[in-house]
């Protein structure tokens, strides 16, 4: 598995708001669900984009936005609609007054709007948990990122615009897989382009050294790693592995690995039958007690507080 495999993998929806939205002008919407990535992608129409304090974007069929919270922003057919509808905690849906906008709006599985027939429609996914994407990722992304249809080429929104609407068994695992999917295909084109800032970890993954020794980290997270030894097995000095590697990447190769290996943790600890002990010895500590000292000291939380707070 190389670097930016191991990365782009991350994305794992769990029961992930899904929506599809139909809309004639005049419309206009607050999202202030707090919730930590949502992504927009237009089917036909167009629409603004706007967080609190940047500048508005405008979406195209094809066009996808990223957008992360908790920053509010706003969603409408022109700048000048006043809002209409405000977008809550738990995605529940009001006026402006607080009238319940549920049932109203409602169109069909997974549809809403305020016409069946609107020019625009919307697919929405909304991670709503912020384990279910990587602190490493979320932090190499603007409040706002915007992927044109012309910039790449991918199948998924046709795909995802058909699947949202059926009301199939295990169809809400489909949809979370291909949420997954679209997250990652437009945060590979995003990361790709010429004019794009990509991070480290992603320059990295083309270096001989700082690719390698990354592929090795990430192929055996558990493995008892020293710079000594990944540099042995990246065929450099170990001053070379750990200049090329902090670099490449922004970090030296011993607080990667570290920080590599409680994200990691944090994933598996949403599992309904991980221990403690048993994360530990998968990510490379050799007890519950190591893992916790270390989860304690980087994120500020013991490893039962994490999947508590997760719920």
């Amino acid at each position: 598995m190389d670097a930016l495999v191991s990365l782009l993998t991350g994305p794992r929806a769990q029961g992930a708001f899904l929506l599809r939205s139909i809309m004639d002008a005049p419309w206009s919407m607050r999202i202030q669900d707090e919730a930590p990535l949502t992504v927009v992608a237009i089917v036909t129409g167009s629409a603004w984009i706007r967080p609190d304090g940047l500048d508005a974007v405008h979406l195209q069929p094809g066009d996808v936005a990223v957008a992360l919270g908790p920053t509010p922003y706003l969603v409408a057919d022109d700048l000048d609609t006043p809002a209409q509808v405000i977008i809550h905690p738990g995605q529940r849906c009001t006026t402006l007054y607080g009238a319940d906008l549920a049932q109203e709006m409602s169109l069909g599985v997974r549809t809403w709007g305020n016409s069946p027939h609107g020019e625009t429609t919307m697919l929405t996914g909304t991670y709503q948990m912020a384990g279910e994407v990587s602190r490493r990722m979320l932090r190499a992304l603007p409040t706002l990122a915007v992927l044109r249809a012309q910039d790449w080429d991918c199948p998924l929104i046709p795909l995802l615009a058909d699947e949202i609407v059926k009301d199939e068994p295990g169809q809400e695992a489909v949809l979370d897989r291909l949420l997954d999917l679209l997250l990652i295909a437009v945060l590979r084109a995003w990361f790709a382009r010429a004019e794009g800032e990509a991070p480290g970890w992603f320059r990295a993954n083309s270096d001989p050294v700082a690719g390698h020794a990354l592929r090795l980290i990430h192929n055996n997270p558990a493995h008892a790693w020293t710079v000594a030894s990944l540099a042995t097995q990246s065929g450099v000095s170990r001053a070379a592995l750990a200049r090329r590697f902090t670099e490449m990447v922004g970090e030296p190769p011993m607080s990667y690995l570290t920080g590599w290996r409680l994200a990691l943790a944090a994933d598996l600890l949403h599992e309904p039958d991980a221990t403690v002990d048993s994360v530990a010895r998968k990510v490379g500590y050799s007890n519950g007690f190591a893992l916790s000292a270390a989860f304690k000291r980087v994120r500020g939380v013991s490893p039962r507080e994490h999947r508590r707070l997760a719920g």
